[in-house]
């Protein structure tokens, strides 16, 4: 255990607002992984969990030595630990590790598990727990793992960042992730961390409960919420012939906000203007959207409206003799 100072315990009954942020690495992990957590400042309110991809039998001393390299307290994860901002957890030997309700889980490694994904299975379960305050990254590597847990973060509303090719020592696990195409960021280690801490200051993540669309200078209005909400929709159909003014209000909204606070931008109007001055940026949330497509299988809202309203509705316009078909 570390002697660095810890913050007081966070209790289960406290406000866990606080981002989450899982990072995995295999070959070549440890020096991406130093290279980051020395960049990490000791008091940004943040969780890191650290997620090293060893075969079954390997030792590891990852957390004696990202202890030495950063001021940030570091621990090896104990089952059932309540996760604590601005600190390090580090996956032990031979452990599966997940998070359920802020709180560490780990279960014995079985031989069956093969192969083993150690970070893909951690991520989804983050992805999980935490929805927007969930970042993944992925590090140097040979493998796939964590590409999808990557994806599962993405759709789930978090940000999620990999490696560069250059510098990483093996390079395949973080390009891998990245030509998914559901990488948000893909830059040096030592710059990850950076725009971990500036990302992790937004309010999607740290306050996503009471973050709003609108002026941020004054408390938004409905109307002119609703005016920039409009000038956006026409930015998007100009761009992608789609009118977004018919998808569900919730949902997009929900990927604006993803949007916004990659570029730290807190208000409607400023996102905009952003957009007017990057086309490509329309784009980018354009696919965002789309992600959430396959949320709609998750939706019980949406199943119990089919259920109650529209397939009675079908059955009573059919004779007796007539079929529905459903794809």
């Amino acid at each position: 255990m570390t002697n660095k100072p810890l913050n007081s315990a966070l209790g289960a009954e406290a406000e866990e607002s606080f981002p989450i942020v899982g990072i995995g690495a295999s070959a070549g992990g440890i020096e991406a992984c130093s290279a980051l957590v020395n960049e990490l400042p000791g008091d940004a309110d943040i969780a890191y969990v650290v997620i090293q991809h060893l075969a079954a039998k390997s030792p590891s001393m990852l957390s004696q030595i990202l202890d030495r390299k950063t001021v940030v307290s570091v621990a090896e994860a104990e089952h059932d630990a309540l996760v604590e901002p601005d600190r390090i957890y580090v996956i032990p030997p031979n452990k599966k590790l997940t998070i359920a309700q802020g709180r560490l889980q780990l279960t014995p490694r079985r031989e069956s598990d093969r192969p083993f994904k150690s970070i893909d299975i951690f991520f989804k379960s983050l992805a999980e727990d935490c929805g927007s305050r969930a970042m993944g990254v992925v590090l140097s590597g040979l493998d796939g793992d964590g590409t999808e847990g990557l994806k599962h973060i993405k759709q789930m509303g978090g940000v999620t960042f990999a490696q560069t090719e250059s510098s990483a020592e093996y390079s395949s696990m973080p390009n891998t992730a990245a030509e998914t195409g559901q990488v948000d960021c893909i830059l040096p280690p030592a710059e990850i961390a950076r725009q971990i801490v500036k990302i992790a200051q937004h309010p999607y993540l740290s306050k996503p409960d009471g973050f709003q669309l609108g002026s941020a200078s004054e408390t938004a209005s409905e109307t002119a919420s609703e005016s920039s909400l409009l000038s956006l929709y026409v930015l998007l159909k100009a761009a992608t012939g789609i009118d977004f003014n018919q998808y569900k209000r919730a949902t997009f909204e929900r990927r604006l906000k993803r949007r916004m606070a990659l570029y730290r931008l807190d208000s409607l109007e400023a996102y905009i203007e952003y957009l007017r001055n990057n086309p490509v940026e329309v784009n980018a949330l354009y696919r965002d959207v789309l992600i959430t497509v396959t949320s709609f299988f998750r939706d019980a809202e949406t199943f119990e409206f089919l259920k109650q309203t529209i397939f009675p509705a079908l059955i009573e316009q059919k004779g007796l003799g007539d079929s529905i078909r459903i794809w």
